[in-house]
C-alpha cells in the first residue's frame, strides 16, 4: 500500500487544525478534538503497515513467539570426506575413495588402444601404459580422471578419459568384545550403532552395555573414539545418538567389573579365606 495518501491526509488534518474556523460550540469541539485523534491513530497505524508487509516478505510468514527460527541446511549429499568435519559428526554419504586392492577401468574415447583395467597396489600405486606408476589411493573417481587426464597429456592431445570401478573392497565394520559373534561383518545398508550390535548376536552376558566404544578411521594416522551408553539409550527410547556406521568402523563392547571376577578360583588360593577350624 502507498504510505502518500496517507501522508498527505495528515498533513491536510494538521493544516485545519491550525486554520481560522468560525467558533464552535464547546461540546463540538471535543468531538472534532476526539475524532482527530482517531483519524491519526488509524493513519500511524496504515504507516506502520508498508515495513510490517516488507519484513513479512525478506523473512517469510511470521514465526510465533519464543518459537525456534531454524536455517535451511546447504545440500551436503556426496560432499567429499572432511567437508563439514571429519570422524562420527561427517557427513554420512561422502564419495568413494579408491583403497589398495580396488581395480577400476579406464578407457580414453577417442584412444582406444590406451584403455586398460588396473589394480591399485598395497602402496597405492598404479602402473599405467606408457606412463609408469601413478599414486590413486585416497582419491575420488573424479580426482582419478583428473590424475589420469594429467599424465597422458604428454603422449595424447586433450584426452577424454572415462573411470569406472570395476571390483572394490566391499563396506564391512567389525565387531568385537562382549558381543555373541565377533567378527567382521558386511555394510550393505545403513545401519545404526545398536542395529550393528544386533547383527553381531547382541551383548554377552557379560557385556557392559553403558561403554560401547565406536572406533572410527579419520585420516591414516588418526582414529576417533566415542563411548555410547546404548543401556540408557534404549530406556530413553532416545535414538538420536544411535549414530549410523560407516565403512571400516569398530564397535568394541567391553567386559563389566562383576565379570571380570574369576569364574573358578583354585582351592589353595580359597584357603586363604576360608578357615576349616571355624566349622
Amino acid at each position: 500500500m502507498s504510505c502518500a495518501p496517507v501522508r498527505g491526509l495528515l498533513s491536510l488534518l494538521l493544516e485545519r487544525a491550525k486554520g481560522n474556523e468560525p467558533a464552535r460550540p464547546a461540546g463540538a469541539s471535543v468531538v472534532r478534538f476526539v475524532f482527530l485523534i482517531v483519524i491519526i491513530t488509524a493513519a500511524l497505524y496504515l504507516l506502520a503497515q508498508p515495513a510490517k508487509v516488507a519484513g513479512v516478505q525478506e523473512g517469510g510468514h511470521d514465526a510465533p513467539a519464543g518459537a525456534e527460527t531454524r536455517i535451511p541446511a546447504a545440500n551436503t549429499e556426496g560432499a567429499t570426506d572432511g567437508a563439514l568435519s571429519w570422524g562420527l559428526t561427517g557427513e554420512r554419504r561422502p564419495l568413494y575413495r579408491l583403497h589398495h586392492s580396488d581395480v577400476i577401468d579406464i578407457s580414453f574415447t577417442f584412444s582406444p588402444e590406451f584403455d586398460q583395467t588396473v589394480t591399485v597396489l598395497p602402496d597405492g600405486s598404479v602402473w599405467l601404459k606408457a606412463v609408469g606408476s601413478i599414486r590413486l589411493e585416497g582419491k575420488t573417481l573424479d580426482e582419478v580422471r583428473a590424475t589420469v587426464r594429467d599424465a597422458y597429456k604428454e603422449i595424447l592431445r586433450d584426452p577424454e578419459v572415462s573411470i569406472s570401478v570395476k571390483d572394490f573392497e566391499k563396506p564391512y565394520f567389525v565387531a568385537a568384545g562382549e558381543v555373541g559373534h565377533p567378527g567382521k561383518y558386511s555394510l550393505r545398508a545403513e545401519t545404526t550403532l545398536t542395529e550393528a550390535v544386533a547383527i553381531a548376536g547382541g551383548f554377552s552376558p557379560q557385556a557392559k552395555h553403558s561403554q560401547v566404544v565406536l572406533f572410527r578411521q579419520v585420516s591414516n594416522q588418526f582414529a576417533e573414539a566415542r563411548v555410547f551408553n546404548i543401556k540408557r539409550l534404549l530406556q530413553e527410547r532416545n535414538l538420536k545418538e544411535d549414530v549410523q556406521l560407516r565403512p571400516g568402523d569398530l564397535v568394541y563392547v567391553p567386559q563389566n567389573r562383576i565379570s571380570k571376577v574369576r569364574k573358578y578360583i583354585p582351592l589353595p588360593n580359597l584357603g586363604m579365606y576360608v578357615n576349616p577350624t571355624q566349622f
